[in-house]
């Protein structure tokens, strides 16, 4: 009888990464819980010689023992006593009585200490050993994903011509992280197995499926293809929270980071990378430290901690326009600031690593033209004429003008305190791309005391357009 086999789609190469089975995995521990039992298999476990074996390559977590331990001095005095300075300066000569200082000889066959608190770090509960990881544990975004797979030959004769793929599937894509196309095991002998090891940056939020594949010769000749699946579930080890405030011509950027793992996160660095025309200085809190420990700081950066289960931690960013000109003189309509880089390690040093999406600001409005005071007189008299030198400037590649310049007609005459003296339209001429004009405008003032200039408008004769006016501004208006 002849066997039709089913064309198995070709992978690009990728070499083989074999084990030696009497290396050690230490400080690489082996969890020995598989993702998802015995995976789905196109045809039954008996028809196969050969079956994949998955797990996990984590680090091991350090071994707690809480004692019950307790200071000497908490058996015999309570914790007013440090209220009566004579009773304090006399506790030293209590506890160094007869019964109560611990042997200092080695031998303590009657294990009369064993409950007292010889070292303060004894409360700490480290007993040194490491504890290998008893569950297939949980798998966050931003970390590396290490597997340690092995294929068992559970037949009685050897098997041949073996190619191995192993691949990761997710909603989005299809990763090929092992393929032995072009150079096939050879064989594996009845009882023996071949190891590897694959490693993937999770990229991912959601399931993923680890494809194990197995195309080989069985001890009869017969070609068989084994499929095996393992599952397992990525989740979001933080949330990022921002807040954008403008003031004046300065950005600040807040960041809130929570740790929404079941283990303590160390940021090594949490950074904003500033999108083009932008400039990023992180803002610290102000500490008091020497100049000494300060270039150390400087040279070994200690990690920020982020306590599991809800932990956060609060970053400020100011950020300001690198572009010359004024600030409304960008790309329009682009209103992105950045993006943050963020890097931690957990307790036994397993890096993790996330960028975040661009952070958009305030969308941002291009001005046409700009209207400044660049003079204005320093004693104003109540009747009298002054003149304020004003410059307008043409922010645009065209050429814009002529320009009329009045008060705006939104407030009546009677509750101006400052008017136009003479005239009240001023004809300018046209200004070039990127040009500007000076002008002086004569202007009254009708009241005395603290007033304000306001509703100085500019109307394009060309475009049918009134600009934003000019800004306001206080003057002092004395009797003489």
């Amino acid at each position: 009888m002849k066997l039709r086999v089913k064309p198995v789609k070709r992978f690009p190469h990728s070499e083989a990464i074999s084990v030696d089975s009497g290396s050690p995995l230490l400080p690489l521990a082996v969890s020995h819980r598989r993702l998802v039992g015995d995976g789905k298999m196109s045809t039954t476990q008996a028809s196969h010689s050969l079956a994949f074996r998955v797990m996990r390559l984590c680090r091991p977590t350090l071994h707690v023992d809480t004692p019950l331990l307790v200071d000497p001095s908490d058996l015999l005095v309570g914790e007013d006593i440090f209220d009566d300075p004579l009773a304090a300066s006399q506790l030293p000569r209590l506890l160094s009585g007869p019964g109560i200082k611990p042997p200092e000889d080695a031998a303590d066959l009657g294990y009369r200490t064993r409950f007292l608190l010889h070292d303060a770090t004894d409360s700490m509960g480290l007993s040194g050993l490491l504890l290998l990881p008893q569950a297939f544990g949980a798998i966050y975004l931003g970390e590396t994903f290490c597997s340690y797979i092995s294929i068992n030959n559970s037949s009685n004769f050897e098997v041949r011509d073996i190619i191995i793929k192993a691949e990761i599937q997710t909603e989005r894509q299809r990763i090929l992280l092992l393929d032995t196309s072009k150079s096939s095991v050879e064989s594996i002998r009845a009882g023996g197995r071949y190891d590897f090891i694959v490693e993937h940056d999770v990229k991912e939020l959601g399931a993923h499926t680890l494809v194990c594949t197995a195309l080989y010769n069985d001890g009869d000749g017969e070609r068989k293809y084994l499929p095996q699946f393992f599952k397992f579930i990525v989740a979001n080890p933080l949330s990022v929270k921002t807040k954008v405030r403008v003031v004046k011509d300065t950005t600040f950027l807040e960041a809130c980071i929570e740790n929404h793992t079941k283990t303590n996160l160390y940021m090594d660095q949490v950074e904003f990378e500033p999108a083009q025309n932008w400039s990023a200085t992180k803002l610290k809190a102000d500490e008091h430290h020497s100049e000494m420990n300060s270039a150390a700081r400087e040279t070994f950066k200690p990690p920020v901690l982020i306590r599991s289960g809800g932990g956060i931690q609060n970053y400020l960013y100011q950020l300001k326009s690198s572009s010359q000109g004024p600030e409304h003189v960008k790309v329009e309509g682009s209103n992105v600031l950045g993006k943050l880089q963020i890097t931690w390690r957990t307790n036994l040093g397993e890096p993790g690593r996330l960028q975040t999406q661009q952070i958009l600001g305030a969308a941002i409005t291009r001005k046409e033209i700009d209207l400044q005071v660049a003079e204005i007189p320093a004693t104003i008299i109540f009747g009298r004429s002054f003149s304020i030198h004003i410059n307008l400037t043409n922010l645009t590649e065209r050429e814009l003008g002529p320009f009329e310049v009045s008060l705006s007609p939104d407030d009546s005459p009677e509750e101006r305190a400052v008017v136009i003296n003479g005239l009240q339209k001023m004809a300018l001429p046209k200004v070039e791309a990127f040009g500007s004009s000076d002008f002086h405008l004569k202007l009254v003032a009708t009241k005395l005391g603290v007033q304000r200039i306001t509703g100085i408008s500019v109307f394009d004769y060309r475009e049918r357009k009134t600009y934003d006016p000019l800004p306001d501004m206080e003057i002092f208006v004395d009797l003489e």
